[in-house]
């Protein structure tokens, strides 16, 4: 399963028996889930009142931290493009898998120092992850201008002979150059009328070259044909040709210009290759940092919300579950009976919708409210959620 679940309970005479306790119930002899101990220090808890503006201020950080995360993820698969395939191994936290960071998670004190209070240690990941959306987006905006117009290019190389670009099909003998009088043009015919154009093409208008038309390429619905002509009755031709369903393109044979449009289709593509490896180093990095970042405020959360609920001095057990995946309903049965007496009230499962309060910063207000300390963990970063 990509779910898994912090919950917190009272320390019983130590937090190791807390945690034996629950292990026993849960894992050893009903096999419903794994459990890992989730370590928070001790961090500086502050007043009531903080606390309680805090909860609910941490509730939103939480949301906004997934937020950037998957975007950063979701990010990292669309410029894999075709190594998409790859891009759960690139999901690290730490330079390792997600689940063995999450199951090993161990407080970063260079980082989140626990001298700080409370609201510092939100404050910085805060502007961490807003540093991270504002980079993304200016380093992804700039390469999906990038490749916008590398595909924009790659488009007018393909396609119907009435749209693509033709400086690929045509060479220089295909062409009267430097001629004072005569021009020659490039006709798109339907596949179906080409016939009819080598029959009558010569006869459209006055002074055109006889013989001078020839096919140039074809595609499922139209041929490219040129034809040479006088200068001064270009006009009146495109006129009378495109009476015939015989299209003129606009085009002017310029070596210059053509090996300026190759160069920028090849300055282009290297661009893009040139960015691509910083890119993608940089959203795994980014990655990593986001994801680290949401879980040490899911660790702020259970800390929190713990010291609300069980009150000072501080005592409880922050437990990492891993359920298993047909034994949820059981697994919440066996966790309601063990902790059911912290809350009356929810001793039989979730309050009802009659008794759910919602007391500014004890969290009442969520749909899922437990007994005890309870808090979700989706560590499947590239799920198709809308952000």
């Amino acid at each position: 399963m990509s779910e898994y679940w912090i919950i917190s309970a009272p320390g019983d005479k130590t937090c190791q028996q807390t945690f034996d306790t629950m292990n026993n119930l849960t894992s050893k002899q009903h096999n419903l889930c794994n459990n890992y101990k989730f370590h928070i220090p001790d961090l500086k808890v502050g007043t009531l009142d903080q606390l309680v503006g805090l909860s609910d201020d941490l509730g939103k950080l939480d949301t906004y931290v997934e937020q950037i995360t998957r975007k950063v993820a979701l990010y990292l698969g669309e410029v894999l493009e075709d190594q998409r395939d790859k891009l759960h191994e690139n999901l690290l936290a730490n330079n390792t898998e997600l689940p063995q960071y999450l199951t090993r998670f161990q407080w970063d004190m260079a980082k989140y120092p626990i001298k700080q209070s409370l609201r510092n240690i939100a404050d910085i990941i805060s502007k961490q992850i807003g540093q991270i959306d504002a980079d993304l987006k200016t380093k992804s905006q700039a390469y999906n201008n990038l490749k916008g117009n590398l595909q924009n290019l790659e488009k007018k190389k393909t396609g119907s002979l009435l749209t693509r670009n033709l400086a690929d099909l045509v060479k220089k003998e295909h062409f009267i150059l430097d001629s004072e009088y005569l021009t020659t043009l490039l006709v798109i015919v339907p596949k179906a009328m080409a016939n009819d154009w080598l029959a009558n093409y010569e006869k459209i208008t006055d002074m055109i070259v006889p013989r001078s038309s020839q096919l140039i390429k074809e595609d499922p619905d139209y041929s490219l044909f040129n034809v040479t002509l006088f200068k001064k009755v270009t006009e009146e031709f495109k006129l009378h040709a495109r009476e015939r369903k015989f299209i003129v393109r606009d085009f002017v044979y310029n070596e210059e210009e053509l090996a300026a449009g190759k160069n920028e289709m090849t300055k282009l593509m290297t661009d893009k290759k040139k960015q691509f490896g910083p890119l993608v180093r940089w959203l795994k990095v980014n990655f990593s940092e986001a994801f680290c970042a949401l879980i040490h405020v899911k660790a702020l959360r259970v800390f929190v919300e713990s010291v609300l609920r069980y009150g000072l001095p501080v005592n409880f057990q922050a437990i990492l579950i891993e359920p298993n995946k047909k034994s949820v309903k059981r697994l919440r049965d066996v966790l309601n009976q063990l902790y059911g007496h912290l809350d009356g009230a929810s001793a039989g499962g979730n309050v009802s919708s009659a008794d759910n309060v919602d007391i500014p910063g004890l969290g009442f207000g969520q749909s899922e409210y437990y007994p005890y300390v309870f808090y979700k963990v989706n560590i499947d970063m590239v799920e198709q959620t809308k952000l």
